[in-house]
């Protein structure tokens, strides 16, 4: 069994941000109103499913509820053809910062370049609730492009550490 390394990635300004424009045509991206528990953890599980992403997956329907309904968090999905193409959320945390809580791309469309478009959208939507800065993490277990996507974008690496495999 592998170890874990998660990457923690920051930006300190709009400033370092490339933007990556989305293919033609392209997606719907809407955020999710009103707020829906069940929405984000049908989102949950389709985006995180081939990355393991299980943290979660023991969560209550309320739990769920609660979650995705609190103030400070937002969901934003990708639409094509109106079939979901991925999703993101945005946390807003005690001191001002935007935390990029969620961010992925649906099985079926990985390597459309969908990618790289969409983080610029979040990154955008989280500038402009004027935090004092905008981050995330990511872990090797992720898709392989989501380390070299946010560096693309412009976020640095702030912090990295390493868990033994359980």
């Amino acid at each position: 069994m592998e170890s874990e390394t998660i990457t923690y990635l920051e930006m300190r300004s709009p400033a370092p941000l490339r933007p990556k424009a989305f293919p033609q045509p392209p997606p719907a991206v809407r955020e999710v109103l009103p707020k829906d528990g069940q929405l984000n953890q049908a989102l949950y599980k389709l985006v995180g499913a081939d990355w393991s992403w299980t943290d979660k997956l023991p969560w209550t329907e309320r739990q769920w509820r609660d979650y995705a309904e609190a103030d400070n968090l937002r969901t934003f999905v990708a639409f094509i053809a109106g079939a979901t193409a991925g999703y993101y959320e945005l946390s807003r945390d005690e001191a001002s910062d935007v935390e990029i809580a969620i961010f992925g791309i649906a099985p079926g469309f990985t390597g459309r370049g969908l990618g790289g478009a969409l983080l610029t959208h979040a990154l955008q939507q989280a500038w402009s609730m004027s935090p004092g800065r905008v981050w995330l993490h990511t872990c090797n277990f992720d898709h392989p492009a989501a380390l070299p996507n946010y560096l693309a974008r412009g976020m640095t690496i702030y912090k990295t550490e390493t868990n033994p495999p359980v």
